[in-house]
């Protein structure tokens, strides 16, 4: 037997409380510039609650090839990363009305 989500009542399978989750959030994706001039793309308002930062910062670091942490509720990548990252979070399942890019 499988176990049951404590959330919605479903087999683990069949849960869909990360893919609500996923519909609910308010991302916003920016770059500030650090010393030296370096450029990094923050993304910030996904819920760590619901969702994982690390599997999803791990995730980006990988398609994008840089570097990067998960810290404090925000996702920082090194480099000018904007719409790449935008177009990876939708492939991720997130949807495309929820995503703003300053």
């Amino acid at each position: 037997m499988s176990k049951i989500c404590t959330t919605c009542g479903l087999p683990e399978e069949l849960c869909v409380c990360e893919n609500i989750a996923k519909e609910t959030q308010k991302i916003k994706i920016y770059t500030v510039k650090r010393k030296w001039g370096k450029k990094y793309t923050l993304i910030e308002g996904i819920d760590e609650k619901q969702i994982d930062l690390d599997d999803i910062g791990k995730k980006l670091k990988a398609k994008l090839a840089c570097g990067g942490t998960a810290k404090q509720g925000k996702i920082e990548l090194q480099g000018d990363h904007k719409q790449r990252v935008k177009e990876i979070l939708i492939d991720m399942g997130f949807p495309q009305e929820s995503i703003r890019i300053k």
